[in-house]
């Protein structure tokens, strides 16, 4: 339009105007700038023309183009994502893994020593199994408004939840302390069933939104490994607070009062403390992955349509059932293990007890190792499927090195099933947030949970009534196919690290040059939050 009208000023001018105006399209350039050099001091035929198109030309550019647009079109730097990673995130992770081992520990203290409860309550084995089997029960149905609340409401109300139900439940055990109070005593089991359904889904919540990308994983095997430290204690001390003391009943109610107390203590000083120490996320996002996320959910943020997204995720619904059948075997092979090793060796039941120990202490060592493993190499699936194949094989030694009656192998067998059936879970845990990313971690550990739950009750009834009308090993062997199945269906599942991808500045594969004083650009992304392109790649590939 400017040029036009100086083509008209020229021919209204007439003689003075110059002759040799070429009128012509400039090659476009980054930055729009107003001509402020002496753009028409080359005109030859007269300085008062040049001055009369000066002062025209500046004064259309100014009319063309509106102050808003020359700021939007001068060049703009992006706002880098801040992140930071607080100290506070370990007395986080410290206090919650505390609460979760104490709940775990009120799970296994009733079945570790049965034979005492059933004499001092004058019930049958059968109510004392219930006491366990209710924390599988709770889980299923109350895990789904448990994952809302941790997505509408935040981590810390969660987590205060499960450590005030925690700390109610231990309380009401203290009064249950009669033997002809045995239904006060489930009463406060049924209570801390409930605090295990707020617990049990935050160690991916908090590792996500406390700690960096190069320890996430580990942080998230870390709280994984307070459930199995308390699993251990509850094996280790309840029979040596409370020995098997059948001529003395007082003395019997004594010891269990003793050892009520002493929980109730520490579960009121941790209910404390999650309520002082935990929050729901840092000031500052820990990782690039939580950066790009709202740190609220939005107005259109659907629950339902989250689980709808969960279970289209053809991966994670793979996830689900190989994770279900891998936990659910060990829940069974733990439950049940005192049975199999007392059908096998008489007068060993302190034996079964360490064996049980073993068991677990040894899948602590191997969550640790499989959490940093994730965190130096970031390959979930290739990780999982060895770790899958591992147990599986140490599954089948296990099964037929039972009955060799060889005591101290079976120690060394139960260590290395325990070690990779354990080292999983937090494997599962990670993945799942990995493939699901951006979906709430809360709610897809929530349905690993819940599917372990449901396998686990479905393979402790089958694997005890095999184990008890045939032998254990047609009960192991039951459980080594549905493990074998597991690997089959873990070798399928497409390895798409989202979160990983996002930290690393990827997103769906769409590669971008990135200046090198610049951050680059933003993206928004579906969920509302944002990403940045860049040239890195996902260390793992799909099979």
């Amino acid at each position: 339009m400017v040029a036009g009208e100086l083509v008209q000023e020229h021919l209204r001018h007439g003689d003075t105007a110059p002759d040799d105006i070429d009128i012509g399209c400039k090659p476009p350039t980054d930055n729009v700038t107003v001509p402020d050099g002496d753009l028409y001091a080359g005109l030859e035929n007269g300085a008062a023309t040049a001055a009369h198109l000066r002062a025209f030309d500046s004064k259309a550019l100014e009319q063309e183009i509106p102050p808003g647009e020359k700021e939007a079109m001068l060049p703009r730097k992006e706002k880098c994502l801040e992140t930071k990673l607080y100290w506070r995130r370990f007395a986080v992770l410290t206090v919650f893994s505390l609460s979760s081992l104490v709940n775990s520990f009120q799970w296994i203290q009733y079945s570790i020593i049965t034979n005492v409860f059933t004499h001092y309550y004058g019930v049958t084995s059968d109510k004392i199994d219930w006491l366990s089997i209710v924390y599988m029960v709770a889980y299923i149905p109350l895990i789904f408004p448990a994952t809302w609340m941790l997505d509408k409401r935040g981590l810390k109300l969660t987590a205060v939840m499960g450590a005030g139900l925690n700390c109610i439940g231990a309380w009401v055990k203290c009064a249950s302390v009669r033997p002809d109070l045995f239904g006060v005593t489930m009463t406060a089991q049924v209570i801390c069933s409930v605090a295990q359904v707020f617990i049990l889904g935050l160690p991916s919540r908090i590792a996500s939104v406390w700690f960096g990308p190069k320890e996430v994983s580990t942080a998230c095997a870390t709280a994984v490994l307070g459930n199995q430290l308390g699993t251990a204690i509850g094996f280790l001390l309840p029979p040596v607070l409370v020995p098997n003391t059948p001529e003395d009943k007082d003395l019997m109610g004594h010891n269990i009062s003793l050892m009520f107390y002493g929980t109730a203590g520490i579960s009121t000083l941790l209910f404390i403390l999650t309520v002082t120490v935990i929050r729901d996320r840092p000031a500052l996002p820990p990782s690039h992955a939580q950066a790009v996320l709202p740190e609220g959910l939005s107005e259109e943020y659907s629950y339902r349509q989250s689980m709808v997204n969960l279970f289209r995720n053809k991966a994670f619904v793979l996830l689900l059932i190989s994770y279900g059948i891998m936990t659910g075997s060990f829940y069974s092979v733990s439950t049940l293990l005192n049975q199999m090793i007392m059908s096998c060796y008489e007068q060993q039941e302190l034996n079964a007890g360490r064996i049980g120990l073993t068991l677990v202490v040894a899948g602590m060592v191997g969550s640790i190792i499989c959490g940093l493993w994730l965190d130096y190499t970031k390959t979930y699936k290739m990780t999982t499927l060895i770790v899958y194949v591992l147990s599986f094989l140490g599954m089948l030694v296990f099964t037929f090195t039972l009955d060799l009656h060889n005591i101290l192998l079976v120690f060394f067998t139960a260590g290395v099933l325990g070690f990779f059936m354990t080292g999983y879970l937090p494997l599962g845990f990670e993945f799942g947030v990995e493939i699901t990313y951006p979906e709430s971690e809360g709610t897809s550990s929530g349905l690993l949970n819940a599917f372990a739950q449901i396998f686990g009750i479905i393979f402790t009834l089958i694997q005890g009534r095999l184990t008890t009308d045939y032998t254990p090993l047609i009960g192991n062997l039951f459980l080594c196919a549905w493990i074998f199945l597991g690997i089959l269906l873990t070798a399928l599942i497409k390895s798409e690290l989202r979160r990983n991808n996002v930290n690393m500045g990827i997103e769906n594969n769409s590669l971008q040059a990135v200046p090198t004083e610049e951050c680059p650009p933003i993206v928004k992304t579906t969920s509302g939050g944002e990403m940045e392109p860049s040239v890195s790649f996902s260390h793992e590939t799909s099979l």
